[in-house]
């Protein structure tokens, strides 16, 4: 009888195991060339024609993976790419990190996750390790995942491994990376963890076992959850500072120089990217399930929701402070991804800012060095991106919603007339013309 553990557990610890990553977006992509330059030969796979081939010609297009590392890892035959899920069945290992977004009523759409798992279960061997990466609620690789694989003749922990491991990516990161995050990993029984620990510890620094998957998936909800509320915390303090003519970074400045029991969230125009405005609505809709009312996190999510109107009534207000209608006026976006030097623009408060001040007639325009063009349908027409401080100079106003720091603010504060700075970019500076959130 064959064991499948120990030969499983002799092929990674030997590098011969052949690895498979499934989704090559922001976290498959930096995942196979970890493993690939740990040794291992690594094959993407994707449904996006387009990434395949970018990656089989040595092409990055993640910001975080560089090409000039990428390339020599192709060229050796470490890394290739594949559209067909049939590649499967001569992998010893399957990564799982596709995207897990919210429906617009706020429930997960594990479509992307079916779909992946369908796929490969036909192609589907003992002695395999496969593991979920994708965020999702408590209890999705049980309840959901296993199904599809396992059989009478199959079963978890024995013929073959199933584990959830939280992705911790943060894209932009120049400090943390995919190797020296550590890497929570939970398996579906004890001999599953242990294969899966033993998995990453090939190629990522630290790794930390927990005893079930339901606790790994229960991580990353945490995680972000606790920066959501406290963002949503940091939002409501601005607006209450709002009310009452105080400035809240100032307040939060010298808040932050208590030696313990504070730790300084900002606040801003609203939650963007792909974990903090979504993922607490996975553990908010199963929490539901089980007759639980996570209270928290709506509020919360109400809060960070409303901070693009607040943003939009304070562009508005400022510009009739200078007798000009926000309808008609030029107004200028200074940043459009979600968050600071990078190129994503998913759920960015920018695209709602937009939205609402194209409802209310302004004539846009944005600036941003990360995202040439900008299409985001329903929102607003395709647009590009202009030179900074010549748009200033020509808009009535001006509106900093992402501080990439190869914006030079000096010149900006001089050439534009009026400046609403959403994320204290102008800290230090004086002047009429500068409102703050």
């Amino acid at each position: 009888m064959i064991n499948y553990f120990e030969e499983l557990k002799r092929k990674i610890e030997s590098k011969t195991a052949r690895v498979g990553v499934v989704g090559l977006g922001y976290v498959g992509l930096p995942l196979v060339v970890e493993f690939a330059e740990a040794g291992f030969d690594v094959t993407g796979i994707d449904i996006d024609q387009s990434k395949v081939d970018a990656i089989n010609r040595g092409e990055s297009y993640i910001q975080d993976i560089p090409t000039d590392v990428l390339a020599p890892l192709v060229r050796a035959g470490k890394v290739t790419a594949t559209a067909d899920f049939a590649a499967a069945a001569s992998l010893d290992t399957l990564n799982i990190c596709v995207p897990t977004p919210l429906r617009k009523t706020k429930d997960p759409d594990m479509s992307y996750i079916v779909n992946a798992c369908q796929a490969l279960a036909r192609h589907f061997h003992p002695g395999t390790l496969v593991i979920l990466e994708s965020t999702t609620y408590p209890g999705t690789t049980n309840e959901l995942m296993l199904p599809m694989f396992e059989t009478p003749d199959m079963k978890a922990g024995e013929q073959f491994f199933m584990c959830f491991s939280p992705e911790r990516v943060d894209p932009g990161n120049a400090k943390f990376q995919t190797r020296n995050i550590p890497k929570v990993v939970g398996g579906i029984t004890a001999a599953c963890t242990e294969m899966g620990a033993l998995f990453y510890s090939q190629a990522l620094d630290t790794v930390v076992p927990v005893s079930s998957t339901r606790v790994a998936e229960m991580v990353k909800l945490l995680e972000n959850t606790f920066r959501m509320i406290n963002i949503g915390l940091a939002n409501e303090i601005a607006l209450m500072c709002d009310r009452m003519g105080i400035n809240v970074w100032e307040v939060i400045d010298a808040a932050a120089t208590k030696p313990f029991g504070f730790m300084p969230f900002y606040p801003g125009p609203g939650l963007g990217g792909h974990c903090i405005p979504i993922d607490p609505f996975y553990l908010s809709w199963k929490t539901k399930q089980a007759g639980i009312e996570a209270r928290f996190i709506e509020l919360a999510g109400y809060i960070n929701g409303s901070m693009p109107h607040f943003v939009v009534d304070k562009i508005q207000n400022a510009l009739n402070d200078h007798s000009k209608p926000l309808k008609g006026s030029k107004v200028h976006l200074l940043g459009v991804a979600y968050k600071r030097d990078i190129d994503d623009v998913r759920e960015s408060p920018a695209l709602d800012i937009m939205h609402l001040l194209d409802k209310r007639g302004a004539a846009l325009s944005y600036s941003d060095p990360y995202v040439p063009k900008l299409q985001a349908d329903g929102v607003v027409p395709e647009m590009r991106s202009m030179d900074a401080e010549t748009a200033a100079a020509a808009s009535d106003c001006v509106v900093i919603v992402t501080d990439h720091k190869s914006f030079d603010y000096g010149k900006i504060l001089e050439k534009a007339r009026l400046i609403v700075d959403t994320r204290n970019a102008l800290k230090g500076r004086e002047s009429a013309k500068i409102v703050r959130l």
